[in-house]
């Protein structure tokens, strides 16, 4: 499969680049995400005196080859860090992924986020990262915390946090009233807001997504049909919000064993292509089935209605709800896959088509896999 030269803009490294594919994309559309191979990071290995460990976010920067991998621990086993790593990448796809260095990322205050498990009401919980390239800074998320028990109430909203690259605070981004935990089934739900973070490749577009409804928007996925709706928050270059949009959630892919367990379908994270058009990564996991279902939709928000104002989807469903086209369901490729959490473009494949990168998150668990998987973007003629 071959992209003509049309559509090809190499910078002076021989890296591709993503501002011209983003808008090859954009205005071809995608054909489909050919597998090529899949790279294992050993469990538990020691960088710095870090564990690698729980890689929820990836972004990749074509101007230095590098990429940056945030890990989701909570200061519970080292501090919240991201790391830098070098990808190979050769005609039979990942060779080796090494990891150059870690930073810690700070509070205003210069210190060190709190240990979940010691200072819960004080803590974060790291979910995506992107590096802009233009102001130099690294975005990233957290999902925030509602814990309601008979021995503390704790409401953490979820954020979107600015570093410097040496991990130093720069700022908050606002985000609106309705990402909010309460405590009444109304906001944001524990572990299902935003995990998800991307910008388009000028950065004159943000997005993030809720991983779960709003318990105003109607119920969670469930394996039965269910009107299930996240929304997809878009933000423009100063970061500002301009729109929110309806997403219909997929089921959740398999039952759980026994019926009554855990199970749960939600956006795991997004791509950005254009100001209209989103790679949405649905990840579907049930008790009883080790592997997590993992879809990957094509979304197109042109004809979808901003839902700002709209306070409940549940009382309000959308008319115009995103466009979805499924592009990949991981399930077909015949092979073991984790818990997908990251998503990023990286540079030019041999044969000069775009690669597109997933990483995944073991929870830092040994029976869990920590995997980077290559495709190539097959780009509509």
């Amino acid at each position: 499969m071959k992209v003509g030269y049309k559509f090809l803009v190499l910078v002076l490294s021989g890296l591709v680049s993503v501002q011209s594919f983003g808008q090859s994309l954009d205005k071809l559309g995608i054909n489909k995400l050919r597998f090529i191979n899949q790279y294992e990071i050993p469990y538990n290995q020691n960088f710095k005196n870090t564990v690698i460990g729980g890689l929820s976010g990836i972004d990749y920067d074509p101007d230095k080859d590098v990429y940056y991998i945030l890990s989701d621990d909570r200061s519970d086993i080292n501090p919240v860090r991201f790391y830098t790593a070098k990808i190979g990448i050769t005609e039979r796809g990942i060779s080796e992924v090494n990891f150059t260095d870690v930073h810690f990322l700070l509070h205003a205050n210069g210190e060190k986020f709190a240990s979940f498990k010691q200072f819960p009401e004080r803590a974060v919980d790291p979910e995506d990262i992107r590096y802009h390239r233009k102001k130099g800074l690294i975005y990233w998320t957290s999902e925030g915390e509602r814990i309601l028990s008979d021995d503390a109430v704790i409401l953490n909203d979820p954020a979107i946090l600015v570093a410097k690259p040496d991990g130093s605070y720069s700022n908050t981004i606002p985000l609106p009233e309705n990402l909010r935990p309460r405590s009444t089934e109304y906001g944001s739900r524990r572990n299902g807001t935003i995990e998800s973070l991307s910008f388009t490749s000028d950065f004159s577009t943000m997005f993030t997504a809720l991983e779960e409804p709003l318990y105003e928007d109607g119920p969670r996925a469930d394996h039965t049909k269910t009107n299930s709706w996240s929304r997809i928050y878009q933000f423009d270059a100063k970061q500002k919000l301009v729109a929110q949009y309806a997403y219909a959630l997929e089921s959740v892919a398999y039952p759980a064993v026994p019926e009554t367990g855990f199970k749960v379908n939600g956006i795991s994270a997004l791509l950005a292509i254009s100001d209209k058009k989103i790679l949405t990564v649905e990840r579907s996991f049930s008790v009883g089935r080790q592997p997590c279902t993992i879809k990957v939709f094509l979304t197109d928000l042109s004809q979808a209605d901003n839902i700002a104002d709209v306070s409940s989807l549940k009382e309000k469903p959308p008319v115009h709800p995103a466009k979805k086209e499924l592009l990949l369901n991981m399930d077909d490729l015949g092979i073991f896959t984790d818990n997908v959490e990251g998503i990023t473009f990286g540079p030019k494949l041999p044969n000069g088509n775009l690669s597109l990168l997933f990483i995944t998150d073991n929870n830092f668990q040994e029976r869990q896999k920590q995997q980077v998987l290559l495709f190539e973007v097959d780009v509509r003629r």
